[in-house]
């Protein structure tokens, strides 16, 4: 498929859409990747997942735009509150060509400083895709992953070669999943921000 059909196809979906979409290519070369990520990169909301050889490209839906959006203000809101110096990277795109590999998380963080490869990334699983995310983090080397699912968290830490599954963050050891969880399944995404941050603020003051 050509980068020009691929731009009318995401022309179509300039609309709010209300389910993510997907579409999986097969025997597409790193540079190939590389042409039709640039190619596309004015494509509001276009993502891509690359692993050896194999295209995801994915536009997500507005429920799935919602609470990616709402976890990154209830951790972003966490990281004010508990003066974490925390780096915003949203979905930059990340890309390590002798690895075959390449996606943009729903959001990714740094901590402490800014980096090259995030030190936490977010993926917020409403439809499954076609290819395995946490083995394009792997050669990555992004040390924290965390899939929202379900209407619930799913935590991995990269140890050695290999994600383990983990109960609470290494990145933010402090902070309260559950809470989190709870706030992120509030329908009114204000509502969820502020409950989240009066909850913090009476933790403090206690």
């Amino acid at each position: 498929m050509s980068p020009q059909t691929i731009e009318k196809l995401t022309e179509k979906n300039r609309v709010v859409i209300a389910e993510d979409q997907r579409f999986t290519l097969s025997g597409i070369s790193w540079n190939q990747y590389e042409i039709l990520r640039a190619t596309l990169d004015e494509n509001p909301g276009l993502r891509m997942a690359y692993l050896e050889g194999t295209l995801e490209l994915f536009m997500p839906g507005a429920k799935h735009e919602k609470i990616k959006t709402t976890i990154g203000r209830l951790i972003e809101t966490y990281s004010l509150e508990a003066n974490i110096r925390l780096y915003g990277c949203g979905s930059t795109t990340y890309r390590k060509r002798a690895k075959e590999r390449g996606l943009e998380p729903d959001e990714s963080y740094c901590k402490d400083v800014e980096k090259e490869v995030p030190d936490l990334a977010i993926e917020v699983i409403i439809t499954s895709g076609s290819i395995d995310l946490l083995d394009i983090y792997q050669g990555l080397e992004v040390a924290e992953v965390w899939f929202w699912e379900n209407e619930r968290l799913l935590l991995y830490r990269l140890q050695g070669e290999h994600y383990v599954q983990i109960e609470q963050s290494i990145v933010l050891p402090k902070l309260d999943l559950e809470l989190l969880v709870r706030c992120a399944n509030r329908l009114d995404q204000y509502d969820a921000v502020l409950e989240f941050r009066n909850e913090l603020r009476s933790r403090q003051s206690i």
